[in-house]
């Protein structure tokens, strides 16, 4: 799993939480995989272990993971990579927009502008 966070880019644990969601999306962490201990995963990211915890608490309550006692946090069985990859596209989408709009232009601008740089994106269907 890689896993980066940047301490200008907003709450550090909300990032983690963004990455474990992409890195399931991905197919980089699986149903039923462990993920690193909190203490590893802060370690390796250089952050304290109650901005992981926080974050492994966080992806529970919305049903990502679990917490098995004595055994670590794992990736729910039933996660939905569709859904998770879905959201991950419309939180893409939303950054996009407003940056659009901070720019002065429309929806439809900021649509005209992903043609341009994949211009057959309006003919293929969605994956």
């Amino acid at each position: 799993m890689r896993l980066r966070v940047d301490p200008e880019a907003g709450p550090i644990f909300e990032q983690i939480v963004a990455g474990v969601k992409a890195a399931i999306a991905r197919g980089e962490l699986s149903p039923g995989e462990k993920l690193p201990s909190a203490r590893t995963l802060a370690e390796e990211l250089k952050v304290n272990p109650n901005t992981v915890i926080r974050a492994f608490l966080d992806l529970e309550r919305e049903g990502i993971t679990e917490t098995r006692r004595g055994l670590g946090t794992f990736v729910r069985e039933d996660v939905d990579q569709t859904a998770l990859k879905h959201e991950l596209l419309l939180t893409a989408a939303r950054r996009y927009l407003k940056a659009a709009k901070e720019l002065g232009l429309d929806a439809k601008a900021a649509a005209r502008a992903l043609l341009e740089v994949e211009p057959d994106a309006g003919s293929k269907q969605p994956t």
